[in-house]
C-alpha cells in the first residue's frame, strides 16, 4: 500500500507531516509530493520541507491515497494544480482513497466528488462545500461507499492520521501505533 501527502506553497505542516509520521511508524509506504516544481515546499508557518518527489516523478498508478492537507493558500494551491485535480478524479473513478483535512475538502468539492455527502471542514469554510451537507459535530467523517475521508483541522491530525492508517493496514496497527505515541 502507497500513499502520496501533497505538499503546495502555504500548506498546514502539521497536517501534513502527521499522516506521514504515522503511517511510516504503521509500515506503510508514504511519501510527500511537491506540486511546486521544487523539492522543497514552504507551509503556512514558513517552516521548509524538503517533499520526497516532484508531481511529475509521482507514479499515481502504484499509489492506493490520496492526501491534501489544508492551510492557505496550500488548500487553494492544490486545487489549483490541474494535474493532481485530474489524479483525484481518477482515483474517484477507480474507487481509490482520496483524503483532505482542513481547507483542502473544498478541493474535492470543486471536482464535484462531495455534492450530498456529509462532510467536514475548517469552521468557516462551510460555503466552500458546493452541495455538501455539513457535519454539525463530526471531526472526522468517512465515506465508504465513494472512499472520501475529511477531517476538519490541525488539532485532530493525529486522529485523521491514525484513521488513514487503519483504512491502510488494519485498526491492530493503527492501535498500536496510538498506544506507543501516548494518543488517548
Amino acid at each position: 500500500m502507497s500513499v502520496y501527502v501533497h505538499l503546495a506553497t502555504g500548506f498546514e505542516e502539521l497536517e501534513a507531516l502527521s499522516p506521514v509520521d504515522v503511517l511510516r511508524r504503521g509500515g506503510v509506504d508514504v511519501k510527500t509530493v511537491s506540486v511546486t516544481g521544487e523539492r522543497t515546499v514552504v507551509g503556512s508557518h514558513g517552516i521548509p520541507v524538503v517533499a520526497d518527489l516532484l508531481f511529475e516523478e509521482a507514479d499515481y498508478d502504484k499509489c492506493d491515497m490520496i492526501v491534501l492537507p489544508g492551510g492557505m493558500p496550500g488548500a487553494a494551491n492544490l486545487g489549483a494544480h490541474e494535474g493532481l485535480c485530474e489524479m483525484i478524479l481518477k482515483f474517484h473513478k477507480e474507487g481509490k482513497w482520496n483524503a483532505a483535512i482542513c481547507a483542502a475538502p473544498m478541493v474535492f468539492a470543486q471536482l464535484g466528488l462531495l455534492e450530498g455527502f456529509e462532510v467536514t471542514i475548517y469552521p468557516g469554510m462551510e460555503d466552500k462545500l458546493n452541495g455538501a451537507k455539513v457535519s454539525a459535530s463530526a471531526y472526522l467523517t468517512v465515506n465508504y461507499e465513494h472512499n472520501i475521508i475529511t477531517a476538519k483541522g490541525p488539532g485532530y491530525a493525529l486522529y485523521f492520521a491514525l484513521e488513514l492508517l487503519e483504512l491502510m493496514k488494519d485498526k491492530e496497527t493503527a492501535e498500536a501505533v496510538k498506544a506507543g505515541m501516548l494518543i488517548r
